[in-house]
């Protein structure tokens, strides 16, 4: 489910390292004092990643309550960001390369170019 979170408008990943023993409320707070953003904006997720980046804790308010989510890999290790007051809005693009393992800011991409007049 949290691979693929398409049911969700927004995705927000809190940078820096997060204590994932904190539960709801100690992340509402979090969430509330690094954007100044009530935490209760429906179907929006806010992730976050302690020091051992193979698991992530993402909270999300249902209207009638919230729903924390738990996630340990397998095997690999997430790519977060450690800027400690940084609070990013992901594209679907980033939030798919961060469950992947990858990086939300590439180092390199493709770049469009304008192709030059051949005769």
């Amino acid at each position: 489910m949290l691979n693929d979170a398409t049911c969700f408008k927004n995705v927000f990943i809190v940078c820096g390292y997060t204590d994932l023993r904190s539960g709801i409320d100690r992340l509402a707070s979090i969430i509330e004092a690094q954007t100044g953003n009530k935490p209760f904006e429906p179907d929006a997720l806010y992730l976050f990643c302690g020091r051992r980046t193979d698991r992530i804790k993402g909270l999300v308010w249902e209207n009638d309550g919230f729903l924390l989510l738990y996630k340990r890999l397998a095997q690999g290790k997430y790519q977060w960001p450690r800027n400690e007051q940084d609070v990013r809005l992901l594209s679907p693009q980033q939030f798919r390369w961060l469950m992947e393992g990858l990086t939300v800011t590439p180092k390199k991409s493709v770049k469009h170019v304008k192709p030059e007049y051949v005769a």
